[in-house]
């Protein structure tokens, strides 16, 4: 345990690349290939996470300053996904979910319950803090590790649910998003797209990249898209001429530098993703596999970036008037990227449609992680974590999705019979989607 626990805390950046190799090997790919494909989708992650950061450190002030400016009064802090891995995984129970989680994966690619290849093993820490927040709440370590199976269920059942939008919005052939900060969002947007559809008027706008380019000439390019957005932050934040142009620039370079990152990445993963289908199709010819990866990848396209940076200023504008909210947004708002990319897929990068649907979700992830800050504060102190002076801290990215919420809620009522009752309409999902026992079909 403990040496798989210090391959993981070496990070994605270095994990990743030795995963793919390992793959690449097995999958009959040859070394030199392997090799440099792992490396190749080591380094993509490095231009993202230096992007991210980019985002992170230039956004991150600029809300500071537009809170500080509002005056918000506001008690439970958002840490932010970096700091909700540290707190999930610095646990015995949390360090359990990588293991549990590689087990089911392939246990259920086995048996053809599942589609989805699961190399994004650091995304584990979701797993890993849903089950530390069940046993925040019942102190049963048995239930928070039956958690930990039943929401590996889930997550693989949205996984393949959401790889054909995927590949058809993304373009992205044979791969899929195992990733708990992703997946919740699919779910949300298909019924906002299908009431969008059915508003006269409003379900004839189109809004994606290319129209508002075609409609708006320069002004609609995603780069000046980026400084506009980033001059509108800067102004909010009350900064000066110097460090709002410094913003908008910066914002712009995000718009231009996340998708060459993500075109690197994917350099890496493509021979990868093809000799697995190649080699399942050889095996059981019945059958597809998705690379299941982080949703890093997505986050390039310009209608999550566009989407991205004005949800910004929108989810802080959120915090402020909604009644009993209690949490200041402050460490995941460089992780909205990741939480509205499969919205973006579903609305069919409809710009409108994303920031208007994304609004409607950070309502609801701004109250579910008030409600559940009590808890991962508890989990926090659990795993001896920094709290930093704050008396209550929470994490949109995890802690404020519907997700957890339906977890944590279970645990409180009848909490064998209800996560069960999760594990088994997740189950029967996947058995119905991929249906692995069919005439036909391979041993």
């Amino acid at each position: 345990m403990d040496i798989l626990q210090s391959f993981v805390d070496l990070g994605p950046t270095v994990v990743l690349p030795i995963i793919i190799f390992v793959f690449g090997m097995a999958l009959g790919c040859k070394p030199g290939e392997s090799f440099v494909s792992g490396l190749k989708v080591g380094i993509g992650f490095i231009g993202l996470n230096l992007i991210i950061g980019l985002l992170s450190g230039s956004l991150g002030p600029a809300a500071q300053a537009m809170v500080t400016r509002i005056g918000l009064d506001l008690t439970t802090v958002d840490v932010g996904w970096p700091a909700a891995a540290a707190i999930a995984y610095g646990t015995v129970l949390g360090s359990m979910a990588i293991p549990i989680g590689i087990a089911m994966n392939v246990i259920l690619l086995i048996l053809g319950i599942t589609k989805t290849l699961n190399v994004d093993i650091w995304n584990y820490w979701h797993a890993a803090l849903v089950s530390s927040l069940v046993y925040a709440i019942t102190g049963n370590f048995a239930l928070a590790l039956y958690s930990t199976v039943v929401y590996m269920l889930m997550l693989y059942l949205l996984s393949d649910l959401i790889g054909p939008i995927i590949k058809k919005f993304y373009g992205f052939p044979n791969v899929t998003f195992p990733h708990g900060t992703a997946a919740p969002g699919f779910l949300f947007a298909l019924p906002l797209n299908w009431i969008f559809d059915r508003i006269p008027g409003f379900n004839k706008l189109e809004a994606d990249a290319e129209s508002i380019q075609e409609k708006f000439g320069v002004f609609g390019d995603t780069t000046v898209m980026g400084l506009v957005i980033g001059l509108g932050i800067g102004f909010l934040a009350g900064y000066d001429l110097s460090a709002t142009l410094q913003l908008g620039v910066q914002t712009s370079a995000i718009m231009v530098l996340m998708p060459r990152m993500v075109s690197v990445l994917m350099e890496g993963l493509t021979p990868i993703s093809e000799s697995a289908n190649d080699l399942v199709k050889k095996k059981f010819p019945n059958r597809d596999v998705y690379i299941g990866m982080d949703a890093a990848i997505s986050v390039g396209h310009p209608a999550v970036l566009s989407s991205s940076l004005l949800l910004v200023p929108i989810t802080i504008f959120l915090a402020v008037i909604l009644p009993g909210n209690k949490t200041l947004p402050f460490g995941d708002l460089a992780a909205i990227p990741f939480i509205i990319c499969l919205m973006a897929a579903v609305f069919r990068g409809n710009i409108v449609r994303t920031v208007i649907g994304s609004s409607i979700y950070m309502v609801t992830i701004l109250y579910i992680s008030t409600w559940t800050a009590p808890l991962v504060t508890a989990a926090a102190k659990a795993a001896e974590f920094d709290l930093l002076g704050n008396s209550s801290i929470t994490a949109l990215s995890e802690g404020g999705l519907f997700t957890t919420f339906a977890f944590i809620l279970a645990s409180q009522y009848m909490p064998w019979v209800l996560i069960s009752l999760i594990g088994i309409v997740c189950l029967i999902g996947l058995i119905y989607i991929n249906k692995p026992f069919k005439k036909g079909e391979n041993k």
